[in-house]
């Protein structure tokens, strides 16, 4: 196994996306549904994307899909995105 600087034997560390709040976050703003198939045609992101970077623990997509996201949304890189330190006995496969 490769040496990773972020994990250790008690703790992994993952990106948690919060792109699901935000799509229900501007829902509520703008009254009106806001869906995954919306999201991928004004940003030129693939709906597949979307889809695992909203439903896939630790999924790593690249920094020009997170500065259209926050292009899209309006929103700082915090609001799309969180580092999460995990004990492994909260790690679940």
């Amino acid at each position: 196994m490769a040496y990773c600087p972020f994990r250790t034997a008690s703790r992994s560390i993952v990106i948690r996306y919060k792109l699901k709040e935000l799509i229900a976050h501007k829902s509520f703003v703008e009254d009106r549904r806001v869906t995954i198939d919306e999201v991928a045609e004004e940003t030129g992101i693939s709906r597949n994307t979307l889809s695992r970077i909203a439903n896939t623990r630790g999924y790593s997509t690249t920094t020009d899909a997170v500065d259209k996201l926050c292009d899209y949304f309006n929103c700082e890189i915090n609001d799309l995105m969180e580092r999460v330190v995990l004990d492994n006995e909260q790690k679940t496969t």
